[in-house]
């Protein structure tokens, strides 16, 4: 069966859909995204994600493609269309076709939607989850409003490579003063000596995640302490645990650290516990 995508208004084979070459996100990466797991015909918590798609376009002053309601609707058509059970959805809004100048396009033009679909095997990510991870580290060096989920993905393309060059599975930021900020594209957790499950503030400096929030929902139903505050690469080195979290995965645990092994180099127990709750938390919207 061949994908289908959804291009402003119209379902489209996936091999023919197409957008303007004068697009604002082909040109300027003047757009954000949305990527949401779909488990078992259940959308994962679509009503956070969509939130956070308002605040991305609020605020880069871009106008919302269309009303929540109806924008629900076609994303379930896209998943519908596709025979989509286990996968995900991609969504983008871009500030719409206009002649190519840094300025704002006119007001009144209209922005670009976009949204594919695609099914994932699980097999992958439940060996990840049995295995654990390798990661690096490298330096912060992304624009400072990361909070806000652009499509201008460079850098993390960039340290994702050179993770893979470097035999890991993923490169984790640290800022100026060796701080840890987030992973190329998911938050990051240690659980400390004293059992405490920590992650960075959400304020400043990485993205609010959306699996994030729900794992801080999934602690707060199992007892687990947590910590909102900043940590060190060598608190991170030093942990009893160390786990990534997304939309594509749930509490990856990592093994090594830059080739130093975490803890025993295997998967904790805590990740485990969480992971094990999480859909018990998260919102589930049938497709």
């Amino acid at each position: 069966m061949s994908r289908i995508a959804y291009v402003n208004g119209r379902y489209l084979p996936h091999s023919d859909a197409a957008i303007h070459i004068e697009d604002r996100g082909f040109q300027f990466a003047d757009g954000v995204y949305e990527v949401c797991e779909v488990r078992d015909g259940l959308i994962i918590d679509l009503t956070r994600h969509l939130d956070r798609l308002d605040r991305s376009l609020r605020e880069l002053r871009m106008a919302s493609p269309m009303a929540r309601e109806p924008l629900k609707l076609v994303i379930r058509e896209v998943l519908r269309r596709n025979r989509v059970r286990n996968g995900l959805f991609y969504l983008q809004v871009t500030r719409g076709v206009a002649r190519r100048d840094h300025y704002f396009p006119a007001a009144g033009t209209l922005p670009t939607l976009t949204i594919t679909a695609k099914s994932v095997d699980p097999q992958p990510a439940r060996a990840r989850y049995e295995t654990g991870i390798k990661v690096i580290t490298v330096p912060e060096n992304r624009w400072d409003r990361v909070d806000i989920k652009t499509v201008g993905l460079l850098p993390n393309v960039l340290v994702k490579q050179q993770a893979k060059d470097a035999g890991a599975q993923d490169a984790i930021f640290v800022d100026a003063a060796g701080k840890v900020t987030e992973a190329a594209s998911s938050n990051v957790w240690i659980v400390s000596a004293d059992g405490m499950l920590v992650t960075r503030p959400a304020e400043h400096g990485i993205l609010r995640g959306v699996t994030r929030t729900t794992v801080l929902d999934v602690a707060a139903s199992l007892s687990v302490p947590v910590e909102e505050r900043e940590f060190t690469v060598e608190e991170m080195l030093a942990a009893r645990e160390v786990f990534l979290t997304s939309a594509t995965g749930s509490c990856v645990p990592v093994v090594a650290v830059d080739g130093r092994t975490i803890a025993n180099g295997h998967p904790g127990s805590v990740a485990a516990a969480l992971r094990g709750a999480f859909l018990h938390i998260a919102e589930k919207t049938p497709i």
